[in-house]
């Protein structure tokens, strides 16, 4: 079996007989290996034995105090996050436990940098044995900002980190062969170059076409499917759509930020102008497979999942929507 996305850590966790990630002290030490955590050298004693002392045991309970103790403000904002992390998966028997309590409070305190790190890890553990690049692609969007890149017969999203850095038109392979030019070259994944991405996986630096009709969507749709058989323990099926005429939209769900607020605006009755319009990046239809699952009012109704760009061109996709949005009668945690 191919490996993936080695650097989100998932050789260092644990599995419960149910399949969850349980978190083990290599796991958490290498999160306080992490360059953000190491202290500099003008770093204050304090902060430099709370260092020392996790690497060692790093389900040691840190009092509140030693926190204030350090000198940096920086520093002791950086160890509040980090603990309140580490606490959050020691406190919960698996990641995925973790996560969804998370999600479903509500509470915003997490920041989105540890909220993505753990929807990787999470990830790779819902795709592990999948021999489909473009499906392991597709899921990059769970946790990985994307940027629309400028191509008159395709959508084509590079990865936010990678172009976001360099020129504003980075050069995709099959557009310099029509003799563009730039700074940055990206390859856009195809069934050419598909093997390449399982040694390409870790640097996020593969394009990835989301076109409507093509493998890219039915690749995300395929990602999200096996996101929610995971983490909520039901079965669903969902395809991508061309377009979304006269539909009753009963039930859906905004993929991001932007697409709820389109969303609400559709279900208001109101008529989205062009420019609207156009932000929105694919269409999907969700059924459950046991009609029971779902809420009453939804009996024999699809949920319709809207992704769009915000007006910068940039996808934010938020993987906890499936979660949380979708009308289901019980939430299944999985332990």
């Amino acid at each position: 079996m191919k490996d993936f996305w080695i650097a989100c850590g998932h050789h260092l966790l644990d599995r419960d007989e149910s399949g969850g990630l349980c978190v083990t002290d290599e796991f958490l030490k290498a999160y306080f290996a992490r360059p953000e955590l190491i202290p500099p050298d003008e770093a204050c004693p304090v902060e430099r034995q709370l260092h020392r002392e996790l690497l060692a045991a790093p389900r040691r309970p840190v009092r509140a105090d030693e926190i204030a103790a350090i000198v940096d403000a920086d520093a002791r904002e950086n160890w509040r996050f980090v603990l309140a992390f580490r606490d959050l998966l020691v406190r919960h028997p698996t990641l995925e436990a973790a996560y969804l309590a998370t999600v479903r409070s509500g509470v915003k305190d997490l920041p989105p940098l540890f909220v993505n790190q753990l929807v990787h890890v999470i990830l790779r553990n819902t795709l592990d044995g999948c021999d489909d690049p473009f499906v392991l692609r597709a899921a990059e969007l769970f946790f990985r900002p994307q940027r629309i890149l400028p191509q008159e017969r395709a959508l084509l999203l590079g990865d936010e980190e990678v172009v976001g850095g360099q020129s504003p038109t980075p050069v995709l392979s099959l557009m310099s062969m029509l003799g563009a030019v730039g700074d940055a070259q990206l390859d856009v994944l195809s069934e050419d170059n598909a093997e390449d991405y399982w040694h390409r996986s870790d640097h996020f630096d593969m394009a990835f076409d989301l076109t409507a009709g093509g493998r890219g969507p039915r690749a995300l749709a395929q990602a999200m499917t096996r996101w929610v058989s995971h983490l909520l323990g039901i079965d669903v099926t969902i395809e991508p759509l061309r377009e979304l005429r006269d539909a009753q939209l009963t039930w859906y769900v905004g993929l991001d930020a932007d697409a709820t607020r389109l969303g609400d605006r559709l279900w208001h009755g109101e008529r989205l102008d062009d420019r609207s319009a156009g932000r929105v990046l694919s269409l999907f239809r969700l059924t459950f497979a046991d009609t029971s699952m779902a809420a009453d009012e939804m009996q024999g109704e699809p949920v319709y999942l809207i992704l769009s760009m915000d007006t910068d061109q940039k996808l934010r996709m938020k993987s906890q929507n499936l979660l949380t949005g979708l009308p289901i009668k019980r939430l299944e945690m999985v332990t």
